[in-house]
């Protein structure tokens, strides 16, 4: 088998998150890892690693290099979204494929890409850069609240707020600052339009500069001024996909971006589609496991495939349904029950799984008492179905036979309990 050059982050939160990935690769690849930490469940996916700080360039390449000497490199691809400009550069150095570092940095930057989007005429949101409170009042005047605040270069819903009114900006515009100040390509603060509409996201795959829309992605959005996403599904029957796959596409070349997976978010507003921003990697929170689950696409060895100059097989083989519940507390405070009723998971085959990723006893913070809303995490579950419908009411019933409760730190606050007692 061809030799793939993996730059990954290791831990429990990767192999919750990402094992899928390591693992569907390694049935097509030799594996050789750059890791910034002893690997540990990632050996019986790899054949050889490195040790290594992906964010230090020299460390990277020195590993890099030492690999490819011991190795016959076919392509080199991250699925973590901190590397994606490190890994370009990278495979730069080593002479393999790659959409190129200023790309990645250019995708990694939503100033820079909203800027790209207005150039190339790519529906997007009005978005000004500030760096100061006063710099955000300005801005917000002129767009006009409600308004979005988020960190120019961060992930993950990581410091993005809605502000409704300019009482409400000082406390927002901290919170977004304090989100942004571990940004890699920019500490910057974007004042944006508020896009008012559900939110979707399209898995797409290029290659060579053709791009290919596999898959709509609904979303469930936790309770405002948060954007956090608490629930996914995927159909492959969606009808929306034909109507967002375009501006998907239009949107990714906008940037650049000539071979690798993009998970596109954007808002339907008045039924049309208004780009978020393109994440240039497989989507988070087990969004590539739902395509696959939904038809059969499997989005990381399509980002192999294309890493390595190879033309990725994006053929469906299923036509069905998947939909993921993410687990949160109702309240912040200490974990003090956690678990799925036995006899209901042997009785539903439709469960294809459930992960906790908390212990009892752990603390769990939400939004404000948290960073945010992945600090509260306690796991997520996956259900399959004949339509998406079917399998998110598949996921809430499942919640029901679902013990999760947490005692509030608040003196005097009554503890919180989800499904059953």
């Amino acid at each position: 088998m061809p030799t793939i050059l993996v730059v990954a982050t290791t831990g429990p939160e990767a192999q919750d998150y990402r094992g899928y990935c390591l693992e569907a690769v390694a049935q097509r690849y030799d594996i050789v890892l750059i890791t910034p930490a002893e690997p540990t469940w990632e050996r019986e996916f790899i054949i050889d690693f490195e040790i290594a700080d992906p964010d230090n360039a020299q460390a990277l390449v020195d590993a890099g290099q030492a690999l490819a000497e011991r190795h016959d490199l076919a392509g080199v691809v991250t699925w973590t979204e901190w590397y994606l400009a490190q890994t370009a550069r990278l495979a730069r150095r080593l002479g393999l494929p790659s959409s190129g570092p200023e790309v990645m940095e250019g995708a990694r930057n939503k100033a820079v890409a909203r800027s790209l989007f207005a150039r190339h005429g790519v529906p997007s949101a009005a978005s000004m850069t500030a760096h100061s409170l006063l710099e955000a009042a300005l801005a917000a005047e002129t767009i006009g609240y409600p308004i979005v605040l988020k960190p120019a270069a961060r992930a993950a819903s990581i410091g993005v707020i809605r502000v409704d009114r300019v009482e409400e900006l000082p406390d927002g515009f901290a919170f977004a600052a304090a989100g942004a100040r571990d940004g890699i390509e920019s500490t910057k603060v974007l004042v944006e339009e508020y896009l008012d509409g559900p939110e979707v996201s399209v898995e797409c795959v290029t290659h060579r500069g053709h791009t290919t829309a596999v898959a709509v992605t609904r979303k469930t959005l936790g309770a405002p001024p948060f954007f956090e996403e608490i629930a996914h599904s995927v159909d492959a029957a969606d009808p929306l996909l034909d109507q967002v796959a375009p501006v998907a596409a239009a949107a990714i070349k906008a940037l650049g971006i000539t071979d690798g997976v993009s998970h596109v978010e954007m808002r339907l507003v008045n039924g049309r589609s208004r780009l978020i921003e393109v994440n240039a990697r497989i989507g988070g929170d087990m969004i590539g496991h739902l395509v696959q689950l939904a038809t059969g696409v499997d989005l990381a060895c399509a980002a192999a495939d294309t890493a390595c100059g190879q033309t990725p097989d994006l053929a469906r083989t299923r036509h069905s349904a998947a939909a993921i519940r993410l687990l949160y507390p109702n309240t912040s405070g200490t974990l003090t029950h956690c678990h799925l009723d036995d006899d209901f998971a042997t009785d539903a085959p439709w469960l294809d799984q459930i992960t906790f990723q908390r212990t009892l006893g752990d603390t769990v913070a939400l939004p404000p008492d948290g960073g945010d809303m992945f600090s509260a995490r306690v796991g997520f579950l996956i259900t399959t179905a004949a339509t998406a419908a079917e399998a998110q009411e598949r996921a809430r019933t499942v919640e029901e036979h679902l013990d999760l409760t947490t005692e509030p730190h608040i003196p005097g606050a009554r503890s919180a309990r989800t499904g059953h007692a």
